[in-house]
């Protein structure tokens, strides 16, 4: 087990921002932010912090790097998903070693793929965490996954940023949560459904784990509960799963107002596909889902997908100073035909909050950094602007897309405010 220090619950107050500046990155790419609490004025300052203070834990840290671990599928029936967020995480990683690194030292990636399958994932924390010794962990896409890794990250004391949004009903010291949990999203979109599209009735589909049944499980109390609708059906199909012929017939019998979809990775290329051959299009059929970024839309097409929504914090079509700038430089390290969905964005934050956190802890010890972490802002998100709570969810807007035939998505609603975490609101557990 880890080296671990008390640490009583983290109480920053709200609104310890992170100074974000800008630098034009080698061999051509667009500016970018750098993110650290101290600004770069004090970098110099917090280059000089010796190794024997910065790392009291025995991490893999010396005075010139410090190693860090990426864990996602690259393989198997999740690879459509979360290819995106090792690109993004590897771009932030780039940018802050390209300004400096992260209190003077350049940062190293080990990278582990956990396969699409739980127990691997499981097993390649624990190497990256004990054997490796990784100072945090960028990693994980389904719940499945993160619900695997968890108990190894709680015993290590480990440190792991997760990017997906979620169905909540969790909150751990040693993670930080950088997607949205289920009332961020699933409340605020359902609510946009009943009052933007007159949607009474839902027919509530999912993959067979734990986020989709989670999340529908919520979004049917909120529906019956609270909007006082109806639910008309709910079907779960395993990962991977290519055959919907039954459950679009069952939704032809049903004829539900909408269509609440949380169906993951490779399978919605099957799904998708199928409903339009099955002559259920956006012409005749509202349709929401919440699982379906542009990432999956390359697989999709966008002709089978078009005029669908999506409940979203990220759409890659966000028009604001700060997305052009992360859009930009990723196309020019992944190809113009790249795209970015909301779980990618998510993954390029958590390197940037790590950074901050370090720098304003003036330590990697993973205690330090996580007490440093509630109240950190970053005002440079692509997304436009997210902060940290004490609950170690992120605060942010949630938005509704509609797709195009382009693969991308218009924002056509998106919340007045930044939506507050709320991991376990009473009412729907």
């Amino acid at each position: 087990m880890r080296d671990k220090e008390k640490s009583g619950s983290p109480s920053l107050a709200d609104g310890d921002a992170v100074s974000l500046q800008r630098r034009r990155l080698m061999q051509g790419m667009a500016s970018l932010p750098v993110a650290g609490m101290a600004g770069m004025a004090g970098f110099a300052h917090a280059a000089n912090i010796p190794t024997a203070t910065a790392n009291t834990t025995k991490l893999a840290v010396t005075d010139t790097e410090v190693i860090v671990g990426q864990l996602h599928s690259a393989t198997g029936t999740m690879a459509i998903s979360e290819t995106g967020s090792i690109q993004a995480e590897q771009l932030a990683i780039d940018q802050i070693n390209a300004a400096g690194g992260v209190l003077g030292r350049k940062i190293k990636v080990i990278k582990e793929d956990g396969a699409s399958d739980w127990p691997t994932f499981a097993e390649k924390s624990k190497k990256l965490l004990v054997n490796d010794r990784v100072a945090a962990v960028f990693g994980c896409w389904t719940s499945a996954s993160r619900k695997a890794v968890l108990p190894v990250f709680e015993k290590e004391n480990g440190l792991l940023y997760y990017p997906t949004f979620y169905e909540g009903l969790e909150q751990s010291k040693n993670v930080i949560y950088t997607g949205q949990e289920a009332t961020q999203q699933i409340i605020w979109g359902l609510d946009w459904a009943a009052k933007q599209k007159n949607a009474k009735s839902f027919f509530l589909i999912g993959s067979d784990y734990i986020w989709p049944r989670t999340s529908n499980k919520i979004a049917r109390k909120h529906i019956e509960n609270f909007q006082k609708n109806k639910v008309v059906g709910e079907e779960y199909y395993p990962l991977g799963h290519t055959n919907f012929n039954s459950l679009i017939n069952k939704i032809k019998v049903a004829k539900p107002d909408c269509i609440y979809a949380i169906v993951v990775g490779g399978s919605n290329v099957a799904f998708y596909k199928q409903l339009k051959a099955a002559g259920i299009t956006a012409d005749k059929q509202f349709l929401l889902t919440i699982s379906v970024t542009e990432d999956e839309v390359l697989g999709i097409g966008g002709e089978n997908i078009a005029g669908f929504y999506a409940a979203m914090k990220y759409f890659q079509s966000l028009d604001n100073p700060n997305n052009k700038t992360f859009v930009d430089a990723f196309k020019a390290k992944y190809g113009a035909k790249s795209v970015i969905g909301d779980v990618t964005q998510a993954g390029y934050l958590g390197p940037w909050l790590w950074k901050a956190a370090v720098e304003k802890a003036g330590s990697f010890d993973v205690d330090k950094v996580v007490a440093a972490s509630p109240g950190l802002e970053l005002k440079t998100a692509p997304e436009g602007y997210v902060k940290v709570d004490p609950n170690h969810h992120l605060w942010s807007k949630t938005r509704v897309g509609l797709a195009q035939l382009d693969g991308q998505f218009k924002v056509v609603a998106e919340s007045p405010d930044l939506i507050p975490p709320n991991p376990f609101p009473k009412g729907y557990q």
